[in-house]
């Protein structure tokens, strides 16, 4: 039988810290580039930088990252501390030929988010204008400009970290003459009645931006991509009220084209996103 890193993490482990403690090792991590990050129960903080290395040692990574507290503010900056390794945890994570460069311990990167940016790639085409209202270090905006080609993406951040490095992977991944990147708050910089796709990859509050992704549509028609977490009960019936109520303004109709549920955000939770058209009545 076959030994799973995990496997190999705890035997190593076991010779580390008493033997009470070994269940409460995490099987799951956020592996970004040679750069890994895991969550601690209490018990274990103690030991974690034993813990950090074995960890570090069986995935191949240079450095190891506590998550103390998750992503907060309007930044989405992840509250982390290194445990083990190299105080410079800046790394180049690869994911679907994509070249993503960051550092962990400053810009968030979600593995569970994978499939969505996948899609992402496929779903536009070479005729469309595009603009991505949270782009961050160009999380959906490089796939669809690597391997859908629109004509332009517009792709907006308003954290000067992530915008130093969305313009890095640009170049990284050669679609400098497709993206271009505008730093700032996206009420301001995102220009209107361009775009025939609008993506909202945000989580916090993203109901309050639909009235600036319709205008930033072409005649305030096209398809916006549109994320929310939602409480599972309440899906999709609440994020189209929050859409309709947005396009009631602009006297648009509304139409659900797709709709998935990207991840589990929390118990009876989900990190949910619509394709929605809007369009003439």
């Amino acid at each position: 039988m076959i030994e799973t890193p995990f496997d190999q993490i705890k035997k190593l482990l076991s010779r580390e810290i008493p033997s009470e403690l070994i269940s409460k090792i995490p099987d799951k991590w956020e592996k970004i580039g040679d750069t890994v990050t895991i969550k601690l129960p209490t018990e274990l903080i103690r030991h974690e930088k034993k813990i950090g290395e074995k960890y570090a040692e069986i995935l191949k990574c240079k450095t190891a990252l506590l998550d103390v507290s998750g992503i907060s503010g309007v930044y989405r900056e992840p509250n982390v501390k290194i445990i083990y390794g190299n105080k410079k945890a800046e790394t180049i994570h690869i994911e679907n030929g994509i070249r993503y460069k960051l550092d962990p311990q400053k810009i968030m990167f979600s593995s569970g988010n994978m499939d969505e940016r996948i899609r992402m790639s496929k779903i536009s085409n070479s005729k469309e204008t595009v603009i991505d209202l949270f782009a961050g270090i160009g999380y959906f905006t490089l796939p669809m400009a690597v391997y859908s080609k629109p004509k332009k993406i517009f792709a907006c951040e308003i954290n000067p970290v992530a915008y130093d490095y969305l313009c890095e992977n640009i170049v990284l991944n050669n679609v400098t003459s497709i993206v271009e990147p505008l730093l700032g708050n996206n009420r301001t910089i995102a220009p209107k009645n361009v775009a025939n796709r609008v993506i909202m990859g945000y989580l916090d509050d993203t109901h309050k931006f639909l009235t600036i992704a319709i205008e930033c549509l072409k005649n305030k028609t096209g398809i916006i991509h549109y994320h929310e977490v939602c409480p599972n009960k309440l899906f999709p019936e609440r994020p189209l009220k929050n859409v309709k109520e947005a396009s009631e303004k602009y006297k648009k109709k509304v139409d659900l084209l797709n709709y998935k549920c990207i991840k589990s955000y929390a118990p009876g939770v989900g990190h949910y996103v619509l394709d929605i058209r809007i369009g003439e009545k």
